[in-house]
C-alpha cells in the first residue's frame, strides 16, 4: 500500500507524460539516485531527515515521495509503540510481539545460524509493524559481570561476538530493515554512562571492544550504527573524530548512518565534524521550553542550519549525511522489493524456542540428575519467583509487549502433567513485585503476606517430601539488576536466595537450580548442589525451553560464551580497582582507565592463573563427545595463505546431541605480551550415538595478528604458533605447532 500510494503520488506530481526522475527510476545505479534527489533538495529539506520529528521517526522528503523513516527499539523483539512526544504507551492493540531469547542466550548457541533465523525473524515481525530500522543488535563486550545491559550483548570474546552479529545483521536487513549495530563504543558502563570518559590502549581498544563492531560493518554490511552515551579521548561516541571519522568511516569505510543513542548529541560543531548523521532523542521528551516544534531545537536542526546561513560552515558535511540518508532509505522505505512482514507467526515462535534450547547452559549434572526421570505419581517441586515471574517486561529500552511469554512453572506443567508427574509450587523468597514498564503490565499479582522466614519453612517442608526440587532464581529486570540505566551494586544473587537455595541443599539432595540472569553471579553453595542450569532470559518460550531441556525433550548444548568467576575479585577490573571510575574534580566526568587492557574474560583468567567456577566456552550435555586427532594440511603457513586444521569428533554416549569444537591459537614467540590463547575459530556439530565426523577449521593471518599500537596497525610476526582444540577454554585437549613463514 506505501508503494502503491507513493506511485500514484508522484504520478500525479509529474503528470502523465512526465519522464521519470533518476531518484525515483529503479533501473538506474543507487549512487546517481541519490546524487540526483541530492540536487533537488533544499537546505530545509537536507536539514530535517537529520534529526528526528518524533520519538521514534524521522521524516522523509514528502514533496520528492521519500516516506517517513521509523525505527524501534530491539533488540529482542519489536517494541510497543509509545505517543509522538512522549514515553507513555499509545495504547494501540496491535503492537505485541514474539519475544526472542535475550542476546546472551544466542551468544551461547555458538551456532552462526541461529543469529541468521533470529535477524530474519525479528525483521519479519519489524516489517510488519511499519519499522524501518531496529536498534540493535548490542555487541559491546562483556567486561565486568556488574553490567546492567550485559543481557543485550553477545559476551566477551570480540571474535565469538563476530561471528554471531554478523548473520543476524545479514537476516534481518534482508528484510529490508536496517540493523542498527549498538552501542559505538567502551559503552561498558550504565551507572553515570553520559558522564564515564574512556582510558584505554589502543591494543585493547582494536582486539577486544572493536572487532565485533567491524565485522557487523565490513561483513555484515549494517546499515546503521548507534554512537554510545560515554565518551572516548574526551568526545562523547555519538560524534567521536576517531571512533566515527577515523575508524568506521575511514578505515572501516563505513557507507551507512551513525544515529545517535536517544539524548546522546550534546554538541552542534562536534556532531556536524565528527560524523554523527542521524540525531535522536535530544532533550530527552523531544520538547524544549518556548518552542513551537521542540525537534527544531536539535543540535543538527535550527542551530546548524542558521550557521550554514551564516557562512560558519558550507554544506559539504550536510550533504555527506544526506547521501547516507538517502542511501539508506533507498536500502528500506524506497525498496519496492520489500518482502511481506509476518508478526507472532508459528515461525517465530518456533525460532524462539530453537534458539532458546540450543542456547540454555547445562553448568553442572553431578550423579546425571538431570534430565529429570519423569515417572508417573513422582513430585516435583518449584521453587522461586523466577519461576512465575515475566521477564520480558522491564529492563530498559529492551522491554517488550508480548503477545503471550510462557513460564519455567506453566512450561514444566504442560511437559510433566501428561506423564502424570505432580508439579507444586513454593516462593521461597520475594523479590520485585512491580509488574509494568513504561505502561506495559503483566497482569501479575506478586503481593506476598509471609515473612523471608516462613517462605522459606514452608519451601524445605514441601522439598523434604518431593522427589526432585527445582529452583529458579537469578535476576530480574529491575533497578540494579540486569536492567538499562545502571549497574549492579555487587556480584551476589539479591533477596536473599543464598539462604534459600542453601535450606533446600540440605533438604534434598535432588536440588536443580536454574539460574535466571543475563550476568554470571555468585554460586557459595555450588558444590553443594547437584545440578545447575544457565537458564538465560527465554522470552516468549523461555518456559518451554527450559521444560524442554530439563526433560531430556532438547539436548543441552549451550556453551558459556563469558567466564564465570567464583569472586568479583577474579575478574580482571574489578583486581585492579578499574571499574567503575572515579570523577574529576569538577564533577562533571567520571575517567575509567581500563587497566586491565587487551586480559578480558578467559585472557585474564590465563593472565592472573584464577580459577573460574565454569570457564569460558563450557556446557555440558546428556551425552558425551570425544574430541581426538588433530591434524593439520601443512606445517607452515604464509601471509597470504592459510591453514586448515581438522579433528574428529565422536558421540560416545547414548543420546543424540551437539558439540562445539573450538579452536584457539597461541603465540609462542611474540615481542609484545599476548593472551596465552585466543579464541580463532568454532564449530558446532550434531551427532547421532556412536557417531563420528571429521570437522574442519580454517585459519588465515588476521588470526594470528595482533594491534601494534606503536604502528597503528595490524601485524603478524613470524615464528612458532600452537593450536589448541577442545570443548571449553579449560578443556583443551588437542595441541599442535605450526608455523608462520616471512
Amino acid at each position: 500500500m506505501k508503494h502503491f500510494l507513493l506511485t500514484l503520488t508522484m504520478t500525479l506530481a509529474l503528470g502523465a507524460n512526465a519522464q521519470k526522475p533518476v531518484y525515483l527510476d529503479d533501473s538506474q545505479p543507487v549512487e546517481q539516485r541519490i546524487e540526483d534527489a541530492l540536487k533537488r533538495m533544499t537546505l530545509d529539506e537536507k536539514i530535517a531527515v537529520i534529526h528526528a520529528q518524533s520519538k521514534f521517526s524521522s521524516p522523509g522528503v514528502k514533496r520528492l515521495g521519500f516516506p517517513d523513516f521509523w525505527t524501534d527499539d530491539g533488540p529482542h523483539g519489536v517494541r510497543p509503540d509509545v505517543l509522538w512526544d512522549e514515553w507513555e504507551q499509545a495504547g494501540q492493540t496491535n503492537d505485541s510481539c514474539v519475544a526472542f531469547p535475550a542476546l546472551t542466550c544466542l551468544a551461547a548457541t555458538w551456532n552462526p545460524s541461529m543469529a541468521g533465523i533470529y535477524g530474519l525473524s525479528l525483521g519479519e515481525e519489524a516489517l510488519y509493524r511499519g519499522k524501518d530500522m531496529i536498534l540493535g543488535p548490542g555487541v559491546n563486550i562483556y567486561r565486568t559481570p556488574l553490567g546492567g545491559r550485559n543481557f543485550e550483548y553477545m559476551g566477551e570474546d570480540p571474535f565469538l561476538a563476530g561471528r554471531m552479529v554478523v548473520p543476524y545483521v545479514q537476516g534481518l536487513q534482508a528484510n529490508g530493515v536496517a540493523a542498527c549495530v549498538k552501542h559505538y563504543a567502551l559503552n561498558n558502563d550504565e551507572e553515570y554512562r553520559h558522564q564515564v570518559n574512556v582510558i584505554v590502549s589502543d591494543r585493547a581498544l582494536h582486539e577486544i571492544y572493536l572487532p565485533a563492531f567491524k565485522a557487523a560493518v565490513t561483513e555484515g554490511k549494517a546499515w546503521g550504527l548507534m554512537g554510545a552515551y560515554n565518551l572516548y579521548n574526551n568526545q562523547h561516541n555519538c560524534h567521536n573524530e576517531i571512533l566515527i571519522n577515523r575508524i568506521l568511516k575511514g578505515d572501516w569505510k563505513f557507507d551507512g548512518v551513525v544515529v545517535s543513542d536517544w539524548g546522546g548529541c550534546h554538541d552542534t560543531d562536534e556532531a556536524v565534524k565528527y560524523g554523527l548523521d542521524m540525531e535522536f532523542g535530544t532533550w530527552t521528551d523531544g520538547l524544549k521550553m518556548g518552542k513551537t516544534n521542540a525537534y527544531d531545537s536539535y543540535y543538527m536542526a535550527d542551530a546548524y542550519k542558521q550557521a550554514i546561513r551564516s557562512g560558519k560552515y558550507t554544506e559539504k558535511e550536510l550533504n555527506d549525511k544526506v547521501r547516507r540518508i538517502l542511501r539508506l532509505f533507498y536500502r528500506t522505505t524506497m525498496n519496492r522489493q520489500r518482502p511481506v512482514g509476518f508478526l507472532c507467526s508459528e515461525a517465530h515462535y518456533e525460532a524462539a524456542r530453537r534458539i532458546g534450547n540450543e542456547g540454555i547452559v547445562l553448568l553442572k549434572n553431578q550423579k546425571n540428575l538431570l534430565p529429570l526421570q519423569a515417572v508417573k505419581g513422582k513430585t516435583v517441586l518449584v521453587v522461586g519467583e523466577n519461576a512465575v515471574k515475566m521477564m520480558t517486561i522491564g529492563g530498559g529500552s529492551s522491554s517488550l509487549k508480548v503477545q503471550r511469554e510462557v513460564s519455567p512453572l506453566d512450561g514444566l506443567r504442560e511437559a510433566l502433567a501428561e506423564k502424570g508427574v505432580n508439579v507444586a509450587y513454593e516462593r521461597g523468597y520475594v523479590g520485585d513485585t512491580n509488574g509494568s514498564y513504561n505502561g506495559v503490565t503483566s497482569g501479575q499479582d506478586l503481593s506476598e503476606n509471609r515473612s523471608a522466614d516462613q517462605l522459606i519453612a514452608d519451601a524445605v517442608a514441601q522439598a523434604r517430601k518431593a522427589d526432585y526440587v527445582i529452583f529458579f532464581g537469578g535476576l530480574n529486570k529491575s533497578d540494579y539488576q540486569d536492567c538499562e540505566g545502571h549497574d549492579r551494586k555487587d556480584y551476589a544473587l539479591p533477596y536473599g536466595q543464598d539462604r534459600v537455595i542453601e535450606a533446600l541443599a540440605k533438604a534434598n539432595k535432588n536440588l536443580v537450580v536454574v539460574n535466571i540472569s543475563g550476568n554470571a553471579v555468585a554460586m557459595p553453595w555450588a558444590d553443594r548442589v547437584n545440578a545447575i542450569v544457565q537458564g538465560w532470559f527465554g522470552g516468549s518460550e523461555a518456559g518451554h525451553c527450559i521444560a524442554d531441556v530439563l526433560t531430556g525433550q532438547a539436548n543441552p548444548s549451550g556453551k558459556l560464551p563469558f567466564t564465570w568467576t567464583r569472586t568479583l575479585n577474579d575478574v580482571p577490573a574489578h583486581k585492579l580497582n578499574a571499574f567503575p571510575g572515579t570523577w574529576r574534580a569538577d564533577k562533571k566526568i567520571i575517567d575509567e582507565e581500563y587497566k586491565e587492557g587487551i586480559y578480558v574474560g578467559y585472557r585474564g583468567v590465563d593472565q592472573y592463573k584464577t580459577r573460574p567456577l565454569f570457564a569460558f566456552g563450557h556446557g555440558l550435555s546428556y551425552t558425551s563427545f570425544k574430541i581426538s586427532n588433530l591434524r593439520a594440511d601443512r606445517t607452515a603457513m604464509t601471509r597470504d595463505g592459510k591453514i586448515t586444521f581438522t579433528v574428529n569428533v565422536k558421540n560416545t554416549g547414548k543420546r543424540r546431541g551437539q558439540e562445539v569444537v573450538q579452536l584457539y591459537i597461541s603465540d609462542l614467540q611474540s615481542s609484545l605480551p599476548r593472551p596465552v590463547k585466543e579464541l580463532k575459530g568454532f564449530t558446532k556439530v550434531d551427532l547421532a550415538p556412536g557417531e563420528s565426523r571429521d570437522v574442519t577449521l580454517t585459519i588465515d593471518n588476521s588470526a594470528l595478528s595482533f594491534y601494534d599500537d606503536t604502528k597503528q596497525a595490524w601485524t603478524s610476526e613470524a615464528g612458532a604458533f600452537e593450536a589448541l582444540v577442545g570443548n571449553a577454554s579449560d578443556n583443551l585437549t588437542q595441541k599442535l605447532r605450526f608455523n608462520l613463514t616471512d
